[in-house]
């Protein structure tokens, strides 16, 4: 936007004044702030109202993503940028005495996501936004969020989570947009006119209410909207009665209830109330949703026959499959519509992103609580089963077994995944292995019966966030030497390998990398008082803690190398900084065991003295996105180690990889295209592949046990897992010792330990040739365009939703 200094000023000191009553010189950094925020939702709201003003008189068709997550990260600097205002705001605020910087400090991350998955949904409106698709994010205003974590005495300790304790700048409630969602009571069926109808009776009522956020394309008019649903009381009364007896709990127990729905993300699900509050949250999401795009569509007076022409519904994993038998419902039961008409929208509008093969990951729910929580629901998802069951005997008369492993109902529970499959018209996943994977052994007997359904679409990122914002050296220098079109255009990036053998390029980037990890080892200090040394090799691992990411094998590793220098504190080895940030879900015994270890280890390396600063190991608590766009612009190396057919995709590889790290992998998810596109010599690879786990999965001959007997190096750092050699109890990490020893052990953590012990050799001896490790960083730079969620999201466009990019 065209935006002069002196309006700016103007607009804001007089912000400030009208809105917190102060002068510059009496504010706090949170009325800075607040006033800053404000103004720029000022300018941005004309292209936001001009956005859907544009969508409606056009007559284009919208996507509307439904995830549980959007893990959006702070938004002022993010909208700076893409306003192209952020000098005009700094140089002017810098006039005024204010320093940019220190105000886009005071912003909270937004509380709504965990990991890759609310990410991969921030990176996609962001792409959405900026190449000009009409699409528009759908999900729940959580109140506290995940969790923030606390590290206390090396155990995790999860704390609420705070984001929405001042005010939230960016978002407008609108309240008039609000629906009514229905819990449990009965559904009573009647004739009318030669049909059946369903009317749901007894119910419990709760109002959803939206909060709009803007998601701002970049240096373009567009703004979409992300939609946040609140669960509000329907019953405003309040049982005087109850509360004068002394019953303050019963008399306040609906309320409670109500905004249970929308105060956490996922709760734990390991007892049946965290399962009935998170069934709760996913119908929820998708009733409120659903009903509210119904709407919209109705008041540019369409028959309702043609909602699959101008909407495309699509569902991020399992959690909001639930639209599926949702938009069934409300064209039936509301609009009048029969079945087949009905099914036949439906299953044109939805399509459906699966994002594991984990079968522990694919949701499920018992069919008691489902049915007593939505019995119109239920019904509706009965039918469907039994429909697609019949579909399923015509095609393999005969075939009982084929019928038993398809079946939507089955075995007492509802399985969420194979009602997204039959539901929609598309399915994908999200890396060209997992793709294979699903078609060809987890979901082979729908991928068979579907033969046209199934397609990949790689994940992706956005580079505006990864690179322009998170990395600013970095993104200089890059328009430096090669323009600014890469911005706009990510494959452009590939130009930078003119430079290859650039000696003074080579050079430039090497400091840009070091100044970020003196930029990270400053936080690491100031934080934890644990000093780093920005020459050592900064080898990092930022992921959700779980088994099959592997953080274990990585801290054995750690082990064994500081078994090597107790044994020879001269070795002469290449300094190494091994920093962590993972949360644990709450209810995971085992991760939040290994968070332990880690931080176990790290107390006893980095208070060791005969290890002379040539180790250190950092567990950075409360990994979130602002933390992440420091630790990732320092990453030497970037440990993407899951075990082979585990890990869907990725993203935090290509974030890594775009800022110049080198990955460390296995050929799991996207490692593998990553592996294609920067060639054997720019990546080091290690470990089992695909073939060689499942052959070990279909014999069950995996022994770690012999491994552990035959490996003096697994042996001893195994056994100090109990042997007080950690000073801690020995029973404290009795369970991940049995863990890596059982019979088919599913992550094959002994069986990859010689491999990865290999490859981080190899990784020290590459270091040492700064300028062969700077080439291989160049070349990772040069080659992620194609990891852009931008390329992804044009693919989502063309292949899956049928819409074109809106030029405004």
């Amino acid at each position: 936007m065209d935006l002069s200094k002196k309006r700016f000023k103007s607009d804001f000191i007089n912000g400030l004044m009208a809105k917190r009553a102060k002068s510059v010189k009496e504010a706090s950094a949170w009325d800075l702030y607040a006033t800053l925020g404000s103004i720029v939702r000022g300018y941005l709201s004309k292209n936001w109202v001009d956005t859907n003003t544009a969508y409606s008189r056009i007559g284009t068709k919208q996507v509307y993503y439904f995830s549980m997550e959007f893990l959006t990260g702070k938004l002022l600097e993010k909208h700076l940028i893409n306003l192209d205002i952020i000098e005009v705001c700094k140089d002017g605020l810098g006039e005024l005495g204010i320093d940019l910087d220190e105000i886009l400090h005071v912003e909270k991350d937004q509380g709504l996501g965990n990991g890759g998955l609310g990410r991969l949904a921030a990176c996609f409106l962001d792409s959405m936004a900026a190449i000009g698709i009409p699409g528009h994010g759908c999900g729940i205003r959580y109140k506290r969020g995940f969790f923030e974590q606390e590290i206390v005495d090396g155990y995790q300790v999860e704390r609420p989570e705070k984001w929405l304790a001042e005010e939230n700048i960016w978002e407008i409630k609108k309240p008039d947009k609000s629906v009514e969602v229905r819990f449990w009571g009965d559904v009573r069926a009647s004739s009318k006119s030669g049909s059946m109808e369903f009317i749901h009776e007894n119910y419990e009522p709760i109002i959803a209410v939206p909060y709009d956020t803007p998601v701002v394309g970049h240096t373009n008019s567009t703004v979409n909207t992300l939609r946040l649903w609140s669960a509000e009381p329907a019953r405003k009364d309040f049982d005087f009665s109850l509360f004068n007896k002394g019953n303050y709990l019963k008399a306040m127990e609906y309320n409670y209830l109500v905004e249970s729905i929308s105060e956490m993300l996922y709760p734990n699900d390991s007892h049946p109330e965290g399962k009935l509050l998170r069934l709760k949250q996913e119908y929820f999401l998708v009733s409120a949703g659903i009903q509210s795009i119904v709407r919209t569509f109705k008041k540019n007076k369409r028959p309702i026959e043609e909602f699959d022409e101008y909407v495309s519904i699509h569902i991020n994993d399992t959690h909001p499959s639930l639209a599926i038998p949702e938009l069934m419902r409300i064209l039936m039961d509301e609009e009048g519509l029969g079945w087949d008409q009905a099914w036949k929208i439906t299953t044109n509008t939805i399509s459906y992103t699966n994002h594991t093969i984990m079968a522990e990951a694919l949701e499920k729910w018992p069919i008691d609580m489902f049915k007593s929580l939505l019995p119109r629901i239920y019904m509706i998802v009965y039918e469907i089963n039994e429909r697609f069951c019949a579909n399923v005997w015509k095609k393999y008369n005969g075939d009982w077994d084929r019928i038993a492993r398809m079946a939507i109902i089955a075995n007492g529970y509802v399985k969420m995944a194979y009602l997204s499959i039959v539901g929609s018209h598309s399915v994908n996943g999200v890396a060209r292995l997992h793709t294979e994977l699903l078609e060809k052994q987890e979901l082979r007997d729908f991928a068979q019966f579907y033969p046209n359904r199934f397609n990949n679409k790689t994940n992706g990122i956005t580079h505006r966030r990864w690179l322009l914002q998170s990395n600013k050296g970095l993104s200089n220098l890059i328009s430096e030497s090669i323009g600014t079109e890469w911005i706009k255009h990510p494959r452009k990036l590939r130009k930078l390998e003119k430079h290859i053998d650039d000696s003074a390029f080579l050079d430039r980037l090497y400091e840009i990398k070091h100044q970020n990890k003196i930029r990270l080892a400053n936080h690491i200090k100031d934080i934890y008082s644990i000093d780093v040394d920005p020459n050592s090799i900064f080898d990092i691992q930022a992921k959700r803690l779980h088994e099959y990411k592997r953080q274990l094998l990585n801290v054995l590793n750690i082990m064994h190398i500081y078994n090597k220098l107790i044994e020879n504190p001269n070795m002469d080895m290449t300094p190494r900084t091994f920093i962590f940030g993972a949360k644990a879900a709450p209810g995971y015994d085992m991760a939040k065991n290994i968070i332990k270890l880690i931080n176990t280890v790290a107390d006893r390396v980095n208070n060791d003295i005969r290890v002379r600063g040539k180790l250190k190991v950092v567990f950075l608590e409360n990994y979130r996105v602002s933390l992440s766009q420091i630790m990732i612009p320092a990453a030497n190396v970037s440990e993407q180690i899951s075990t082979a057919t585990k890990e869907a995709s990725g993203t935090g590889n290509m974030k890594f990889m775009m800022n110049g790290a080198i990955t460390l992998a296995t050929l799991d998810g996207a490692n593998i295209e990553i592996h294609e596109s920067v060639g054997d010599e720019n990546i080091v690879l290690f470990g089992l592949e695909k073939d060689d786990v499942l052959e070990y999965y279909n014999n069950g001959r995996y022994i770690p046990l012999d491994i552990y007997n035959s490996d003096v190096r697994i042996k001893r750092v195994v056994d100090q897992l109990t042997n007080g050699f950690l000073g801690v109890g020995n029973e404290e990490f009795a369970g991940i010792r049995y863990a890596l020893t059982r019979d088919n052990e599913p992550y094959f953590i002994l069986k990859d330990f010689d491999s990865y012990v290999q490859a981080q050799k190899r990784i020290s001896v590459l270091y040492e040739d700064k300028c062969k490790w700077q080439k291989m960083s160049l070349v990772n730079i040069a080659r992620s365009g194609k990891f852009s969620s931008d390329e992804t999201i044009r693919r989502y466009a063309a292949d899956i939703w049928n819409v074109k990019p809106i030029n405004r």
